[in-house]
């Protein structure tokens, strides 16, 4: 019996030796008192490595004293006052407040204290785990500051995390988009599309942004009542120490009233003044996108070119104000009888382009429908109008010069020929065929 009394009382000194050297070398201050509440009482009877270099002290200079040595000035008394009552009740505490360092200098500490019970079940100490928190206070504070100036800011801010869920979205983003912050936090920015942007645009967003490249570009977004806004938009991926992302931050700035002022820019432009269609420029413009997509996709490709007959004599006779009237009367059938895809330009005086992704005999068959419609004009005082039309089908290997020459080939054939008609260009299937009318 002695030799196993000897040998329990080894094995608990090792286990004691086990745990004072474990707590010892905790990364987090340790801290045991007694539970001694008489003359200023609990006493401090243990503190491990780490809790002397947070405090400042030599661990001689804690032992017997008082934790309340580490109070001070800013030291919260409601918190102290709740802790001892927690110490007397026996029962678990956790709190913060702030203690001061050997130093004086002040830093916010953190505890959980916990009692510590004998096999009688008799109180004999409290067991306290500590941290320093001041730096993730400052943290904290810093971290509020900033969110707070963001929250002031005159222009739009969102915040994502690498996952692309929204953090984060100030006050003016909630006025410009007409949602809340309640509505938005946890959703992803999808929900602001408005299905304007296509596919390109976004693989160039996220390509920029996984090469950790800033990204920005005009948006046209959706507001919660279903009207659409424009912004400049920035978006810039967030790198913490390692170069790792951690969160995406998406400035904008609202741009409507630009955009409103380069659409009426653009109309004035690209738009004719008298008819409305549009001007040689952008024509030409449109007919070479219409082209580049011809070699892309191999969409068959047609051109009518439509001159109003007579027209010289028009302006001689009854002046340019009447025959301003006329081309718009002209310009107004052409805009009817085509299809809101098909460019309709005024490509000269009184000389029309008219583009439509189609082959020749639907070009053929519209340039018809164009000199039927033009012929059933009957103007106050001129009378009876008529067209002379050219009609091609781009042609594999052909230029959109050689289609507009082999066009403009067919029109002054039907200008030879009479007027009043619809000729098509030679090379193409019907080549040589006239559809014509005479008056």
């Amino acid at each position: 019996m002695e030799k196993l009394k000897i040998m329990k009382i080894q094995q608990d000194a090792e286990k004691m030796k086990l745990v004072t050297l474990a707590f010892d070398q905790a990364h987090n201050a340790v801290m045991m008192t007694d539970a001694d509440f008489n003359n200023g009482g609990p006493f401090i009877v243990y503190c491990n490595s780490a809790f002397c270099q947070m405090t400042g002290y030599e661990r001689e200079a804690l032992i017997g004293r008082s934790p309340s040595m580490l109070q001070g000035h800013d030291t919260d008394v409601a918190v102290i006052n709740s802790l001892r009552q927690a110490l007397k009740n026996r029962t678990f505490w956790e709190g913060s407040t702030i203690n001061y360092r050997k130093s004086g200098e002040a830093y916010v500490v953190n505890w959980s204290i916990s009692p510590v019970f004998d096999e009688n079940n008799l109180l004999t100490h409290f067991l306290s785990i500590q941290q320093d928190i001041t730096s993730r206070i400052e943290a904290d504070r810093g971290r509020n500051a900033l969110l707070k100036a963001l929250d002031q800011a005159n222009d739009p801010v969102l915040i994502t995390d690498s996952r692309e869920t929204i953090v984060f979205v100030n006050t003016a983003f909630e006025k410009l988009t007409g949602y809340c912050k309640e509505e938005v936090l946890g959703r992803t920015p999808r929900f602001l599309n408005s299905g304007e942007q296509d596919a390109k645009f976004y693989r160039d967003l996220w390509h920029a942004l996984k090469n950790r490249l800033p990204f920005q570009a005009r948006f046209v977004n959706r507001r919660k009542d279903g009207s659409r806004y424009y912004v400049e938009q920035s978006i810039a991926p967030v790198l913490n120490e390692q170069g790792n992302c951690t969160h995406f931050i998406s400035t904008s700035w609202q741009v409507d009233d630009i955009v409103e002022r380069e659409k009426v820019l653009y109309a004035m432009a690209t738009e004719d003044k008298l008819t409305g269609l549009l001007t040689r420029r952008a024509g030409d413009e449109a007919l070479t996108r219409a082209y580049h997509r011809y070699l892309e996709e191999h969409c068959p490709l047609s051109v009518i070119i439509c001159d109003i007959d007579h027209f010289k004599a028009v302006n001689d006779t009854y002046g340019h104000l009447i025959g301003d009237r006329i081309i718009e009367q002209v310009a107004k059938v052409l805009r009817e009888q085509t299809r809101p895809d098909d460019l309709v330009i005024r490509w000269g005086g009184e000389e029309f382009l008219v583009v439509i992704n189609a082959p020749i005999l639907t070009a053929t068959n519209l340039a018809e429908r164009l000199r039927k419609a033009v012929f059933s004009l009957k103007d106050e005082d001129v009378g009876r109008l008529t067209l002379s039309l050219g009609v091609a089908e781009l042609l594999p290997e052909e230029s959109v010069e050689q289609l507009l020459g082999r066009a403009d080939g067919a029109l002054y054939r039907a200008k030879r020929n009479g007027r009043n008609m619809a000729v098509t260009a030679a090379g193409q299937n019907t080549s040589g065929t006239m559809l014509s009318s005479t008056l």
